[in-house]
């Protein structure tokens, strides 16, 4: 971190800046003394006012607004908009409980604005609502992302509608960013009431594990309306955002680990949707031979026995590197950012390991998301397919899996960045169909030899199929397992195998395990020229819900 904070930057650059116009006026060093007190003042103001924001924060184990810019920030990198903008310099007030600019992460420029908790609580106001607007209309300008750190205490009650009315001109400049320029924010204290609406609008949510929370009604009021007494955190910190209701993309440990994983996510994304992602040197070498070999025996001979779905990721992508999105939550499907040849993708995979990598409510809509922001950003998506299905259960339907699930639908129909699949053991059902298929717009399907896809399980097809000869057998005597086990064989050698979807042409190419890598370099390489086209006149499609 620096020793130099941003304001103390910006005002010895005004103070340069008013010394060079009183020298263009011919008028010397004279000119300059009667400025000088003021830009003095109001540089003492500013530091402190930083030295006060410490001592209310550090005691809390929160990082000022401006020492988290500075971590999030290429070092001198960040260029302060309207410091004292909301201020009263001759009041003694150093400006707004927000701090406004521009800034660079791993070299491209980035819009932020970091609420300041030691200011009024960092609650919005009128200046405050202003001076976001104004950023992020010069961001859509710029074409830049927006990153909002967010710690405040709601709409400042004093000012009253005016407060919540800047909180609608924010949500409508949030939904004209969506799905132009990446937005990300960073919840690194309270978020309440009206104000979650806006992390809640943009592309990802970090949070940490202390000190991050979110929530419409605070425990106060629910416990006057409903008697019932809960936390802050058990009402909506960190931990529960990120594992039970999705709401938020990664926790971090703390904020140098939230602010850490921001900085990493937009390494992978565009500036904006015109623009094609980052790409980064790689040179292959013998290691990712010796790692895609490993391939062969990741995936158990069994398909019942259950194995690690990131084990096939880390062997696949660059130098192993996955980072995850919505990691803690639906830990069913697995979603996240990695480079394939040195070109940023976005992943989407069952895991087996937790509930076999079967399709339920949460994990429909943790795919389906991540698939509208690859497309969005014109990130290629690679699907690795092992699955049996849909979760099955009442539970399941009555949480809407049909209106839920269907989002995974039109996200990969609708999508038309590059779309790679790869089956790896079973691909049953529906679930086969919506997991990225060529039917339903995949340009490159690949199965591995040992692969299933079926619309049942031979058990389960030959239990509906058979069931008539099942109970003669039963009724005639004989062993009932062993005649279900021939029906079943029979099944799997002339229905389940992928041949047969080779021969439609729903697989392209039936692939070894350790040629996967090769395999998803050559197809990225070869769908590198697909381009966006508009197929109807239609303003847009009404997705589910």
């Amino acid at each position: 971190m620096s020793d130099i904070t941003s304001s103390e930057r910006v005002l010895a650059l005004d103070d340069r800046q008013l010394g060079a116009a009183a020298d263009a006026a011919g008028t010397g060093d004279a000119a300059r003394q009667p400025i000088r007190p003021a830009v003095a003042q109001a540089a003492q103001l500013a530091r402190a006012a930083e030295g006060r924001a410490r001592d209310r924060q550090h005691v809390k184990g929160k990082l000022t607004a401006r020492e988290r810019l500075d971590l999030l920030l290429d070092t001198g990198s960040f260029e302060e908009v309207g410091r004292f903008c909301g201020g009263d310099i001759q009041g003694g007030r150093a400006g707004a409980a927000v701090i406004t600019g521009f800034g660079e992460v791993y070299g491209r420029k980035v819009a932020v604005y970091a609420q300041d908790f030691s200011v009024r609580g960092g609650t919005l106001g009128v200046a405050e609502g202003r001076k976001i607007c104004r950023l992020m209309d010069q961001a859509l300008s710029l074409q830049v992302p927006i990153v909002a750190i967010v710690d405040s205490g709601g709409a400042r009650i004093q000012e009253g509608v005016a407060a919540l009315s800047e909180y609608g001109h924010i949500f409508r400049r949030t939904c004209e960013a969506s799905g132009f320029v990446p937005q990300v924010s960073l919840i690194l204290g309270p978020c309440a009431g009206g104000a979650v609406y806006c992390p809640a609008l943009t592309d990802l949510i970090v949070m940490t594990r202390e000190n991050s929370n979110m929530f419409v009604t605070g425990p106060d009021v629910i416990r006057a309306s409903t008697g019932e007494s809960i936390s802050m955190d058990d009402l909506g910190g960190g931990a529960v955002h990120n594992t039970v209701s999705g709401v938020a993309h990664y926790l971090g440990a703390d904020e140098a680990d939230a602010i850490d994983y921001v900085r990493t996510v937009l390494a992978y994304l565009p500036s904006n949707a015109l623009c094609e992602p980052p790409t980064y040197a790689y040179m292959a070498t013998r290691a990712d031979r010796e790692v895609a070999a490993r391939l062969a025996t990741v995936v158990p001979d069994n398909d019942r026995q259950p194995y690690d779905v990131l084990d096939v990721i880390r062997c696949v992508v660059d130098y192993g590197e996955f980072v995850q999105v919505h990691e803690l939550f639906a830990p069913n499907a697995v979603t996240g950012f990695a480079c394939i040849d040195g070109r940023p993708v976005g992943i989407v995979a069952n895991q087996p390991n937790v509930l076999a990598g079967s399709l339920d409510v949460d994990a429909s809509e943790k795919i389906a998301r991540f698939v509208r922001l690859c497309d969005a950003f014109n990130l290629p998506v690679v699907t690795l397919v092992d699955t049996p299905g849909y979760k099955p259960g009442a539970e399941q339907e009555h949480a809407g899996i049909i209106r839920r699930g269907a989002k995974v639908i039109y996200a990969y129909a609708n999508a038309q960045v590059p779309l790679v699949t790869v089956i790896l053991r079973k691909a049953f059902g529906g679930a086969y169909i919506v997991m990225g298929s060529k039917a339903i717009g995949a340009d490159l399907n690949y199965a591995w030899p040992s692969s299933q896809i079926a619309v049942l399980g031979a058990t389960g097809a030959v239990n509906i199929i058979h069931r008539k000869d099942l109970q003669k057998a039963k009724d005639a005597g004989h062993d009932v397992e062993q005649v279900r086990a021939e029906y079943a064989a029979e099944y799997e050698r002339t229905t389940v195998n992928a041949n047969l979807s080779m021969e439609t042409g729903q697989i392209d190419a039936m692939i070894d395990p350790e040629q996967t890598r090769e395999v998803l370099e050559d197809a990225l390489k070869l769908l590198a020229g697909k381009r966006r086209e508009r197929r109807t006149p239609k303003h847009h499609g009404n997705q589910p819900l």
